[in-house]
């Protein structure tokens, strides 16, 4: 990173989402996504990140998962991206709001037939009797649209990230790393540097 970076850090993400995409081997959209729950215990699990725009960062998940109620009690996010072979990171803070139907609809008809058969089969993030229960679900699932269309789930849709802050760190020598911050200040992006 230099001082001449994007003045905007979604373009500047967009740019390093894209050399991470020619360099990581597995899933250069994987991120960690922390909430916590109205208590504040926090929690963590990778997602993969579907969208990114001026608008936020977009995840689908199950509306009853561990991730979602937490969300639904606590609309706070962050999200850390680690390209291992770039040795870079971005981390995001924001407040987290609901896609609209529309935007989850369109994005579940784009999901391998399989996926969408998941997202109907899966309680996610609840106790199961064993491999097979989910098994058993998938076959009645895969029997009920065997051909046509499957609509998404009512229990199914997506979360938009709205970032306040993003942290681009880029590995150095001597544990003496490059950090940018892009901070919302009224409306407008400002920057600071930061000690590694």
């Amino acid at each position: 990173m230099t001082d001449t970076d994007e003045a905007d850090p979604i373009l500047l993400f967009k740019r390093w989402l894209e050399e991470a995409k020619a360099s990581e081997p597995n899933d250069p959209t994987a991120m960690t996504l922390a909430t916590a729950d109205a208590s504040g215990q926090p929690s963590a699990r990778m997602v993969l990140l579907k969208d990114a725009d001026s608008a936020g960062f977009v995840f689908y998940t199950n509306l009853e998962s561990r991730k979602a109620l937490d969300l639904g009690s606590n609309p706070k996010a962050a999200l850390l991206f680690h390209w291992k072979s770039l040795r870079r990171q971005v981390r995001i803070e924001g407040p987290v709001a609901p896609v609209s139907d529309a935007e989850a609809d369109t994005y579940f008809a784009s999901r391998p037939r399989g996926s969408q058969i998941g997202a109907w089969a899966s309680d996610q993030s609840r106790p199961m009797d064993g491999r097979f229960a989910l098994e058993k679900r998938v076959a009645e699932v895969t029997a009920r649209h065997l051909v046509g269309s499957i609509p998404r789930p009512p229990h199914w849709s997506g979360f938009r990230v709205r970032p306040q802050a993003i942290e681009f760190w880029q590995d150095k020598p001597f544990r003496l790393h490059d950090r940018l911050v892009y901070r919302q200040v009224a409306g407008a992006w400002a920057t600071e540097r930061l000690f590694p």
